[in-house]
């Protein structure tokens, strides 16, 4: 064990916990309108938990040890064969003990799952939104953890790049979010009455905390404190200021005004395109990675969520499925040592890399709706139905599902 990397990949897992408690809980927390503001806040709270207690049981177990090319086997249930945590090795880990490596990917399932939240936002119901969790996870995020990364995974074989999660994580969640908010249906009032965020400092400050923390998330990747980790955590920092500024000057020149609404976003869209590429591609590629996904989800959250008609409330696809489809592709070309990576040998390399990148995109995009699905349906079965009646949404779930009143006159 190597206790640096140990301490820094610690770090990192705290990092990642930050991104959800508090980060994106007041993320979304900002976006919803103030009489369901509670709800999306404690929905981002159990989802989270409610994933690590499943990775501690069995997700990490049919993730991450030996099984077939599509999921792991049952040899780490209950995290069964570590019990000398301080000195406990696995070949994925490296020169961190398994424990410390365990902790970090369970972050990671966490974070996919709470993401999702935001697409069905405002109208639906708490015990359907923690058995749709339960049966994606198992269903969804374990299957392409393990093909993306896990021993002997089929992507992973096959080549496919993905450094941080642009597959696992963000288009995983972004067309689970998109198939649940078909199912679900749009809330009353969509495209009639105004639905602005109701807290925009509470936004801006949700995602400043993202952003500290997803340096945990992409540079702890690297699993040590090496140069990789410094690669990652410089192109964090530089693909989400490229976003940033895409965004706002492509908004101001067609909307006549820049807005902080639109800066943030532009943040959270640089961060996802740059996650799959974070230790893959060099500076110059990061940041032209985070100026086309800017501009790319600014169109994501626009002209493609009208054209598809749905109200995926807080744009969870619009951002994360379409920034992580446009990072993964990216990955694929900016690896290349001619532009700048540290991959591929030569530019007619390229063509293959972003075939096999294609591949990793259809592949999740494919599973994660028929999963998110399944879940739908199913969780509408145990729960009476995934969404709440017409008189709890029209009062908010603040009172109607919680009890609570967010503010008081």
């Amino acid at each position: 064990m190597d206790k640096v990397d140990f301490v820094w990949v610690s770090i990192s897992t705290l990092l990642v916990l930050l991104m959800v408690m508090p980060g994106l809980a007041l993320f979304y927390g900002g976006l919803v309108r103030s009489k369901n503001v509670l709800s999306i806040l404690i929905q981002v709270v159990s989802v989270f938990a409610l994933a690590l207690i499943l990775w501690f049981a069995f997700g990490y177990s049919m993730a991450f040890t030996e099984g077939n090319a599509f999921l792991g086997g049952f040899s780490r249930l209950f995290f069964s064969g570590m019990q000398n945590v301080a000195t406990g090795s696995y070949k994925i880990s490296g020169t961190i003990p398994e424990l410390t490596f365990a902790a970090f990917q369970a972050t990671f399932a966490g974070i996919t799952c709470a993401l999702i939240v935001g697409g069905f936002a405002e109208r639906v119901r708490f015990s359907a939104v923690l058995a749709f969790t339960a049966i994606w996870m198992t269903l969804a995020y374990l299957p392409i953890a393990h093909m993306v990364w896990g021993p002997g995974g089929w992507l992973l074989a096959r080549g496919a790049l993905d450094f941080a999660g642009g597959t696992v994580v963000h288009i995983n969640a972004g067309v689970a979010a998109l198939v649940a908010a078909y199912v679900v249906g749009n809330r009353l009032g969509y495209g009639r009455e105004p639905m602005q965020p109701h807290n925009l400092p509470m936004v801006m400050i949700g995602a400043a905390l993202l952003w500290v923390g997803w340096f945990g998330f992409n540079a702890g990747s690297a699993l040590a404190a090496n140069e990789t980790a410094a690669l990652a955590f410089f192109n964090t920092m530089i693909a989400t200021a490229g976003a940033i500024f895409s965004w706002t000057f492509i908004e101001w020149k067609y909307k006549g005004k820049p807005s902080l609404l639109g800066a943030i976003s532009g943040a959270i869209a640089g961060l996802v395109g740059v996650t799959p590429a974070a230790g893959l591609v060099g500076p110059v590629g990061a940041f032209i990675t985070g100026l086309i996904t800017g501009a790319i989800c600014l169109w994501g959250v626009n002209g493609l969520k009208h054209w598809l008609r749905v109200d995926d409330s807080l744009d969870v696809f619009g951002i994360h499925a379409v920034g992580g489809i446009a990072g993964a592709l990216l990955t694929g070309v900016f690896n290349a040592k001619p532009l700048g990576g540290p991959g591929l040998e030569h530019l007619g390399d390229i063509p293959f890399q972003v075939w096999l990148q294609l591949e990793a995109v259809l592949i999740t995009v494919v599973w994660s709706a028929l999963a998110a699905y399944i879940a739908c349906v199913i969780a509408g079965k145990l729960c009476g139905g995934m969404r709440v009646n017409v008189e709890q949404e029209r009062e908010g779930l603040n009172v109607t599902s919680h009890g609570e009143s967010a503010y008081q006159l």
